[in-house]
Protein backbone atom coordinates (compact mmCIF):
# COMPACT_ATOMS: atom_id res chain seq x y z
CA UNK A 1 0.00 0.00 0.00
CA UNK A 2 1.47 3.55 -0.83
CA UNK A 3 -0.11 7.02 0.20
CA UNK A 4 0.16 8.90 2.66
CA UNK A 5 -3.39 9.35 4.42
CA UNK A 6 -6.30 6.58 5.45
CA UNK A 7 -8.39 4.81 2.53
CA UNK A 8 -11.27 7.10 1.45
CA UNK A 9 -14.35 5.69 -0.26
CA UNK A 10 -13.77 6.20 -3.81
CA UNK A 11 -15.67 3.91 -6.28
CA UNK A 12 -13.42 5.20 -9.17
CA UNK A 13 -10.54 3.90 -8.63
CA UNK A 14 -9.00 0.09 -8.38
CA UNK A 15 -8.86 -1.39 -4.60
CA UNK A 16 -5.73 -1.16 -3.20
CA UNK A 17 -4.34 -5.25 -2.20
CA UNK A 18 -3.22 -5.28 1.64
CA UNK A 19 -1.02 -8.56 2.95
CA UNK A 20 -1.73 -7.60 6.27
CA UNK A 21 -3.66 -4.65 8.12
CA UNK A 22 -0.17 -3.20 9.24
CA UNK A 23 0.03 -2.08 5.61
CA UNK A 24 -3.00 0.82 6.76
CA UNK A 25 -0.57 2.17 9.00
CA UNK A 26 2.97 2.20 6.70
CA UNK A 27 2.23 6.02 6.06
CA UNK A 28 1.06 7.81 8.86
CA UNK A 29 -1.00 11.19 7.56
CA UNK A 30 0.59 14.16 7.91
CA UNK A 31 -0.50 16.56 11.13
CA UNK A 32 -0.45 14.19 13.54
CA UNK A 33 -4.21 13.05 13.44
CA UNK A 34 -4.48 9.82 14.01
CA UNK A 35 -5.75 7.98 10.39
CA UNK A 36 -8.89 6.55 11.54
CA UNK A 37 -11.61 7.27 14.28
CA UNK A 38 -12.58 3.58 14.88
CA UNK A 39 -13.41 0.20 13.17
CA UNK A 40 -16.92 -1.38 12.63
CA UNK A 41 -15.94 -5.03 11.97
CA UNK A 42 -17.79 -7.87 10.68
CA UNK A 43 -17.70 -11.22 13.21
CA UNK A 44 -18.89 -14.93 11.07
CA UNK A 45 -16.51 -14.90 7.96
CA UNK A 46 -13.63 -12.15 9.35
CA UNK A 47 -13.32 -13.79 13.02
CA UNK A 48 -14.53 -17.08 12.39
CA UNK A 49 -16.20 -19.51 10.52
CA UNK A 50 -19.09 -20.81 13.03
CA UNK A 51 -16.66 -23.56 14.00
CA UNK A 52 -13.37 -21.94 14.95
CA UNK A 53 -11.37 -18.59 14.85
CA UNK A 54 -9.37 -17.96 11.75
CA UNK A 55 -5.82 -18.63 12.67
CA UNK A 56 -4.11 -14.88 13.77
CA UNK A 57 -7.03 -12.96 13.24
CA UNK A 58 -7.32 -12.59 17.25
CA UNK A 59 -3.82 -10.97 17.51
CA UNK A 60 -4.85 -8.51 14.68
CA UNK A 61 -7.84 -7.56 16.09
CA UNK A 62 -6.00 -6.04 19.18
CA UNK A 63 -2.99 -4.43 17.33
CA UNK A 64 -5.91 -2.97 14.95
CA UNK A 65 -8.12 -1.63 18.22
CA UNK A 66 -4.39 0.29 19.58
CA UNK A 67 -3.97 1.98 15.98
CA UNK A 68 -7.47 2.18 14.60
CA UNK A 69 -9.54 3.13 17.67
CA UNK A 70 -12.69 1.58 19.23
CA UNK A 71 -13.81 -1.84 17.55
CA UNK A 72 -16.95 -2.14 17.25
CA UNK A 73 -18.30 -5.63 15.63
CA UNK A 74 -21.21 -5.13 13.68
CA UNK A 75 -22.83 -8.80 13.08
CA UNK A 76 -26.41 -9.81 11.54
CA UNK A 77 -26.90 -12.47 13.67
CA UNK A 78 -30.50 -12.56 14.41
CA UNK A 79 -30.05 -12.26 18.43
CA UNK A 80 -29.41 -9.73 20.88
CA UNK A 81 -24.99 -8.91 21.35
CA UNK A 82 -25.19 -10.07 24.95
CA UNK A 83 -25.95 -13.52 23.47
CA UNK A 84 -23.65 -13.84 20.87
CA UNK A 85 -20.74 -13.08 23.71
CA UNK A 86 -20.25 -16.23 24.43
CA UNK A 87 -19.65 -18.04 21.48
CA UNK A 88 -16.97 -15.00 20.70
CA UNK A 89 -15.42 -16.11 24.34
CA UNK A 90 -15.11 -19.95 23.52
CA UNK A 91 -13.08 -18.68 20.11
CA UNK A 92 -11.18 -16.45 22.36
CA UNK A 93 -12.15 -12.85 21.63
CA UNK A 94 -12.64 -10.68 24.77
CA UNK A 95 -14.23 -7.14 25.44
CA UNK A 96 -11.73 -4.67 27.82
CA UNK A 97 -9.28 -2.40 27.93
CA UNK A 98 -6.87 -5.66 26.80
CA UNK A 99 -9.47 -6.90 24.92
CA UNK A 100 -9.82 -7.70 20.84
CA UNK A 101 -12.87 -5.22 20.80
CA UNK A 102 -15.39 -2.56 22.83
CA UNK A 103 -18.91 -3.69 21.74
CA UNK A 104 -20.76 -5.57 19.53
CA UNK A 105 -23.89 -4.51 17.77
CA UNK A 106 -26.52 -7.11 15.95
CA UNK A 107 -29.08 -6.93 13.35
CA UNK A 108 -30.95 -8.79 16.53
CA UNK A 109 -30.76 -5.24 18.64
CA UNK A 110 -32.13 -3.64 15.66
CA UNK A 111 -34.85 -6.14 15.43
CA UNK A 112 -35.93 -6.51 19.25
CA UNK A 113 -36.44 -2.47 19.45
CA UNK A 114 -38.95 -2.26 16.68
CA UNK A 115 -40.99 -5.40 17.51
CA UNK A 116 -40.55 -3.70 21.16
CA UNK A 117 -42.10 -0.77 19.77
CA UNK A 118 -45.97 -2.01 18.92
CA UNK A 119 -45.38 -0.70 15.26
CA UNK A 120 -46.18 -4.36 13.70
CA UNK A 121 -48.48 -5.77 16.58
CA UNK A 122 -47.53 -8.15 19.09
CA UNK A 123 -48.69 -11.56 17.80
CA UNK A 124 -46.05 -12.91 14.88
CA UNK A 125 -45.75 -16.31 13.53
CA UNK A 126 -42.02 -17.14 13.83
CA UNK A 127 -39.54 -18.94 10.62
CA UNK A 128 -36.62 -19.92 12.07
CA UNK A 129 -34.76 -21.99 14.68
CA UNK A 130 -35.75 -21.83 18.20
CA UNK A 131 -32.19 -20.95 19.26
CA UNK A 132 -32.90 -17.05 17.71
CA UNK A 133 -35.37 -17.39 20.39
CA UNK A 134 -33.57 -14.87 22.92
CA UNK A 135 -34.58 -12.43 20.34
CA UNK A 136 -38.31 -12.18 21.85
CA UNK A 137 -37.32 -13.21 25.98
CA UNK A 138 -39.01 -9.99 27.97
CA UNK A 139 -41.31 -9.25 25.26
CA UNK A 140 -44.74 -8.84 25.59
CA UNK A 141 -45.44 -10.68 22.14
CA UNK A 142 -47.64 -13.75 21.42
CA UNK A 143 -45.97 -16.31 18.83
CA UNK A 144 -49.19 -18.00 17.06
CA UNK A 145 -49.69 -19.68 13.86
CA UNK A 146 -50.18 -18.20 10.55
CA UNK A 147 -53.69 -17.74 10.98
CA UNK A 148 -53.66 -15.78 13.96
CA UNK A 149 -50.51 -13.40 13.42
CA UNK A 150 -49.97 -10.03 12.63
CA UNK A 151 -46.55 -10.05 10.99
CA UNK A 152 -43.96 -12.48 10.28
CA UNK A 153 -40.57 -12.75 11.45
CA UNK A 154 -37.61 -14.57 10.31
CA UNK A 155 -34.25 -15.34 11.77
CA UNK A 156 -33.30 -18.18 9.79
CA UNK A 157 -34.11 -21.44 8.57
CA UNK A 158 -35.48 -23.96 10.33
CA UNK A 159 -32.87 -26.77 9.73
CA UNK A 160 -30.23 -24.80 7.86
CA UNK A 161 -27.98 -27.77 7.30
CA UNK A 162 -30.90 -29.15 4.89
CA UNK A 163 -33.29 -26.92 4.19
CA UNK A 164 -32.79 -24.06 0.91
CA UNK A 165 -35.37 -21.35 0.37
CA UNK A 166 -36.89 -22.91 -1.74
CA UNK A 167 -38.55 -25.51 0.96
CA UNK A 168 -40.18 -22.41 1.79
CA UNK A 169 -42.25 -21.52 -1.43
CA UNK A 170 -45.67 -22.63 -0.07
CA UNK A 171 -45.19 -21.32 3.46
CA UNK A 172 -44.22 -17.59 1.35
CA UNK A 173 -47.40 -18.23 -0.78
CA UNK A 174 -49.59 -18.53 2.00
CA UNK A 175 -47.86 -15.29 4.11
CA UNK A 176 -48.59 -14.00 0.81
CA UNK A 177 -52.04 -14.71 0.45
CA UNK A 178 -53.20 -13.03 4.31
CA UNK A 179 -51.08 -9.76 3.01
CA UNK A 180 -48.57 -10.61 5.97
CA UNK A 181 -45.63 -8.32 6.39
CA UNK A 182 -42.46 -9.58 7.37
CA UNK A 183 -39.39 -8.90 9.50
CA UNK A 184 -36.14 -10.08 8.57
CA UNK A 185 -33.65 -10.25 11.41
CA UNK A 186 -30.50 -11.54 9.32
CA UNK A 187 -30.18 -9.48 6.01
CA UNK A 188 -27.46 -12.32 4.74
CA UNK A 189 -28.20 -14.44 2.32
CA UNK A 190 -25.94 -17.05 2.83
CA UNK A 191 -22.57 -17.81 5.43
CA UNK A 192 -20.11 -20.38 5.54
CA UNK A 193 -20.22 -22.80 8.87
CA UNK A 194 -16.77 -24.72 8.87
CA UNK A 195 -16.51 -24.46 4.98
CA UNK A 196 -20.44 -24.99 3.98
CA UNK A 197 -22.79 -22.93 2.80
CA UNK A 198 -25.78 -22.27 4.54
CA UNK A 199 -28.66 -20.35 3.73
CA UNK A 200 -29.89 -17.30 6.12
CA UNK A 201 -32.70 -15.83 7.26
CA UNK A 202 -32.00 -12.95 4.45
CA UNK A 203 -32.60 -15.26 1.41
CA UNK A 204 -35.94 -16.34 2.41
CA UNK A 205 -37.15 -13.00 3.32
CA UNK A 206 -36.08 -11.66 -0.69
CA UNK A 207 -37.93 -14.72 -1.70
CA UNK A 208 -41.09 -13.48 -0.23
CA UNK A 209 -40.05 -10.16 -1.24
CA UNK A 210 -39.76 -11.03 -4.51
CA UNK A 211 -43.41 -12.93 -4.61
CA UNK A 212 -44.55 -9.51 -3.82
CA UNK A 213 -44.27 -9.33 0.04
CA UNK A 214 -44.37 -6.79 2.04
CA UNK A 215 -40.51 -7.09 4.03
CA UNK A 216 -38.25 -4.85 6.17
CA UNK A 217 -34.66 -5.81 7.19
CA UNK A 218 -32.56 -5.02 9.84
CA UNK A 219 -28.97 -5.14 9.68
CA UNK A 220 -26.14 -4.65 7.13
CA UNK A 221 -26.13 -2.94 4.57
CA UNK A 222 -29.00 -0.82 5.87
CA UNK A 223 -28.38 2.71 7.36
CA UNK A 224 -30.37 1.54 11.13
CA UNK A 225 -27.57 0.01 12.31
CA UNK A 226 -24.78 2.19 11.13
CA UNK A 227 -26.08 4.98 12.64
CA UNK A 228 -25.85 3.08 15.87
CA UNK A 229 -22.60 2.04 15.65
CA UNK A 230 -21.89 5.66 14.73
CA UNK A 231 -23.69 6.64 17.87
CA UNK A 232 -21.83 4.63 20.07
CA UNK A 233 -18.24 5.23 18.47
CA UNK A 234 -19.10 9.20 19.22
CA UNK A 235 -19.92 7.88 22.74
CA UNK A 236 -16.33 6.53 23.54
CA UNK A 237 -14.27 8.83 21.47
CA UNK A 238 -16.53 12.22 23.34
CA UNK A 239 -17.31 13.17 19.92
CA UNK A 240 -19.25 12.99 16.55
CA UNK A 241 -17.97 9.79 14.38
CA UNK A 242 -17.48 11.18 10.80
CA UNK A 243 -18.11 7.98 9.28
CA UNK A 244 -15.27 8.89 6.39
CA UNK A 245 -12.61 8.23 9.20
CA UNK A 246 -14.52 5.22 9.96
CA UNK A 247 -13.34 1.99 8.51
CA UNK A 248 -15.93 -0.87 7.59
CA UNK A 249 -14.68 -4.49 7.11
CA UNK A 250 -16.16 -7.82 6.27
CA UNK A 251 -16.35 -10.57 3.72
CA UNK A 252 -19.71 -10.15 2.21
CA UNK A 253 -19.92 -7.41 -0.85
CA UNK A 254 -23.95 -7.18 -0.40
CA UNK A 255 -24.03 -6.66 2.83
CA UNK A 256 -20.70 -5.52 4.50
CA UNK A 257 -19.28 -3.13 1.45
CA UNK A 258 -21.82 -1.93 0.36
CA UNK A 259 -23.23 -0.66 3.85
CA UNK A 260 -20.17 0.80 4.64
CA UNK A 261 -20.40 2.49 1.33
CA UNK A 262 -24.10 3.95 1.66
CA UNK A 263 -22.88 5.75 4.84
CA UNK A 264 -19.76 7.08 3.10
CA UNK A 265 -16.76 4.94 5.24
CA UNK A 266 -13.83 3.23 3.55
CA UNK A 267 -14.31 -0.34 3.30
CA UNK A 268 -11.70 -3.41 3.85
CA UNK A 269 -13.02 -6.29 1.91
CA UNK A 270 -11.86 -9.87 3.36
CA UNK A 271 -11.59 -11.62 0.63
CA UNK A 272 -10.80 -15.37 1.93
CA UNK A 273 -14.02 -15.45 2.95
CA UNK A 274 -17.51 -15.79 1.53
CA UNK A 275 -16.25 -14.75 -1.79
CA UNK A 276 -13.14 -17.25 -1.90
CA UNK A 277 -14.16 -19.21 -4.80
CA UNK A 278 -15.89 -16.58 -6.73
CA UNK A 279 -12.84 -14.45 -6.48
CA UNK A 280 -10.52 -16.98 -7.53
CA UNK A 281 -7.68 -16.57 -5.15
CA UNK A 282 -4.15 -18.18 -5.60
CA UNK A 283 -0.77 -17.44 -4.38
CA UNK A 284 -0.58 -14.05 -5.90
CA UNK A 285 -4.17 -12.60 -4.21
CA UNK A 286 -7.45 -11.62 -5.76
CA UNK A 287 -8.07 -12.16 -9.21
CA UNK A 288 -9.39 -8.62 -10.21
CA UNK A 289 -11.38 -8.96 -13.17
CA UNK A 290 -13.49 -11.80 -10.96
CA UNK A 291 -13.40 -9.12 -8.22
CA UNK A 292 -15.20 -6.36 -10.49
CA UNK A 293 -17.61 -9.08 -12.13
CA UNK A 294 -18.56 -9.92 -8.06
CA UNK A 295 -19.30 -6.47 -7.57
CA UNK A 296 -21.16 -5.96 -10.54
CA UNK A 297 -23.45 -8.64 -9.31
CA UNK A 298 -23.44 -7.74 -6.17
CA UNK A 299 -24.62 -4.17 -7.15
CA UNK A 300 -22.10 -2.34 -5.02
CA UNK A 301 -18.54 -0.10 -5.77
CA UNK A 302 -15.75 -2.15 -6.10
CA UNK A 303 -13.93 -1.73 -1.97
CA UNK A 304 -11.21 0.61 -0.75
CA UNK A 305 -8.87 -2.27 -0.09
CA UNK A 306 -9.00 -6.26 -0.21
CA UNK A 307 -6.95 -8.38 2.15
CA UNK A 308 -7.15 -12.28 2.15
CA UNK A 309 -7.67 -12.42 5.85
CA UNK A 310 -7.83 -10.02 9.05
CA UNK A 311 -4.20 -10.49 9.93
CA UNK A 312 -1.71 -8.08 10.67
Amino acid sequence: MSGSSPLRFNHTRQPLMLSGLRDLFAHPPEGGEAPYAGVICDVWGVLHDGVAPYPGTPDALIRLRQHAGPVILLSNAPRPSESIIPQLTRFGYHSGPEGHFDRIITSGDATRAAIASGAYGNVLLHIGPERDMPLLEGLEIERASIHDSQFALCTGLFDDERETPVDYNDLLRELLARKLPMLCANPDNVVMRGGKMIYCAGAVARAYAAMGGAVTFFGKPYPGVYRLCLDALGEMLGRAARPERVLAIGDALSTDIAGGQAVNMPTLLVSGGIHQEELALGETGVNLPALKEACVKADVAPPSAVIPRCIW
